[in-house]
């Protein structure tokens, strides 16, 4: 009986080879065999890491930093700008490197535009991963009669008045 099983082993083994283009010993003796660079247990390199650390390395290899800076800037506003000046300038939005600030008044506007490049500064020491390159300050919203980014040049619907 022993012989049977060795000669179906034997027919196993070749037809395998056959089909696989590799024969099965050698894929299991190149299984056992460990590449140089794979860890071990109780290895160098095995050691836990930190929740935090592990959501900074995944945050970087996805290209998150950026935004999340931006988003830290914004919520750290009134640390950064100071209480007063947080209680009557707002930030709007980051759009393509550029910081909106939104005032509640012209005076607060021009106010600020004068300390622009101490915020600058301020914003490039704490948050250097953020690319804000420049801000811009607005005061209230006017009433206007453009109706978007794009408007026809001409008087409009106001050519009626007076």
């Amino acid at each position: 009986m022993s012989e049977r099983v060795s000669e179906a082993s034997a027919v196993y083994l070749r037809l395998k080879s056959l089909f696989t283009g590799t024969p099965a010993r050698r894929k299991r003796a190149a299984r056992d065999e460990q590449s140089p660079g794979t860890s071990t247990p109780f290895g160098s390199g095995r050691d836990p890491h930190g929740v935090g650390d592990v959501v900074d390395a995944l945050a970087a290899q996805l290209g998150w930093t950026s935004a999340l800076a931006q988003s830290d800037l914004l919520e750290r506003w009134r640390e950064l700008a100071g209480e007063e000046t947080a209680k009557h300038a707002v930030p709007d939005q980051i759009v393509d490197g550029v910081l909106v600030v939104r005032c509640e008044s012209t005076a607060w506007a021009t106010q600020l535009r004068m300390m622009r490049s101490e915020l600058l500064a301020h914003i490039a020491e704490r948050f250097p991963e953020a690319g804000i390159a420049s801000i811009r300050f607005q005061g209230p919203d006017a009433p206007s009669w453009k109706r978007g980014p794009r408007s026809i040049p001409g008087r409009g619907p106001r050519d009626t008045y007076g």
